[in-house]
């Protein structure tokens, strides 16, 4: 057990300090483990049948984590049904993150940290707390890492390091895919982030939320810059980047006569990007977070 937790100060890096004004409080992971508990990270991904971008994002992002923890066992599941059903028919099985908490349970784990690649703090996200939650008393510590923009500073970074990758002629237009709650705000703070930050070329739209394209053009039109490119602002450059991206984005631009070319990489193809997800899980080691409940009586404790 000792050189189980010497052998990860290396890897926390990260201060731990308590976040008492957010909803994470200082909270050591390892701390709670016992002689004979087992740990275990989850990596969750939506899943992709693009098996060149998968090796390129997915599993990238999986061995850095594996090389990044060496003493933690690595399991991986996917939510997306569509993407399991596909991989199943072609002999590919991925499992639920229910179906993987629930084997980790019958091989004796009792500590798990689940990581999730979705871009935002969406339905992705909530449907896999509900399903965490249907599991929880079977382990001892169950913690959940956060997405790739949960605050602001992460979106911050993520704007820099797209700035830095994609310093490209004209104006650049990252798609996402958008979403039917309000979490879509997430895509217009990106979009506001990079204009404050100076790069007013760059433009965040999405496919199935807001901005959406008619905002994006909107914007494109007001600076008429002689070449767009479009680029997926999502984990993996799949079925979205291919076809509504590549195709249908990029030809209703050029019908409004701008010269437009594409990019088609995931977001996990970037290392830096990579290293966002790797400190997440660093981060969830050294901090929990804080339920509405016990977050609104520690305010009333603090201002009593």
């Amino acid at each position: 057990m000792k050189a189980f937790l010497l052998s990860l100060l290396v890897v926390l890096s990260l201060s731990a300090q308590a976040i008492e004004k957010t909803n994470f409080k200082a909270s050591d992971f390892l701390s709670t483990m016992s002689k004979g508990d087992k740990a275990a990270i989850l990596m969750v991904h939506f899943g992709t049948t693009h098996d060149g971008t998968r090796a390129k994002t997915i599993d990238a992002i999986n061995e850095k984590v594996k090389a990044c923890f060496p003493d933690f066992q690595l399991r991986e599941a996917y939510t997306s049904r569509i993407v399991r059903r596909r991989l199943i028919a072609r002999g590919i099985h991925k499992d639920t993150p229910i179906d993987a908490l629930l084997k980790l349970r019958s091989e004796g784990f009792t500590h798990i940290i689940v990581q999730s690649t979705t871009v935002i703090e969406g339905i992705e996200m909530e449907s896999l707390r509900r399903d965490v939650a249907t599991v929880l008393p079977f382990f001892k510590e169950v913690r959940i890492g956060t997405p790739l923009l949960y605050t602001s500073a992460d979106a911050q970074n993520v704007a820099d390091i797209l700035a830095r990758r994609y310093q490209q002629k004209g104006d650049v237009v990252l798609v996402g895919h958008g979403t039917y709650t309000p979490a879509t705000a997430s895509y217009a703070m990106m979009d506001y982030i990079f204009k404050m930050k100076g790069f007013a070329n760059f433009h965040v739209g999405t496919i199935e939320g807001y901005p959406a394209f008619g905002e994006v053009l909107t914007l494109l039109k007001a600076r008429k810059p002689k070449q767009v490119t479009l680029i997926p602002f999502m984990l993996v450059a799949g079925e979205h980047a291919n076809n509504d991206i590549s195709d249908d984005w990029k030809k209703d631009l050029e019908k409004e006569g701008f010269r437009v070319q594409t990019v088609i990489e995931g977001l996990g193809e970037i290392p830096d990007i990579q290293e966002i997800y790797i400190d997440h899980i660093k981060f969830i080691l050294k901090n929990e977070m804080l339920d509405i409940v016990e977050k609104k009586h520690r305010y009333a404790q603090e201002n009593d």
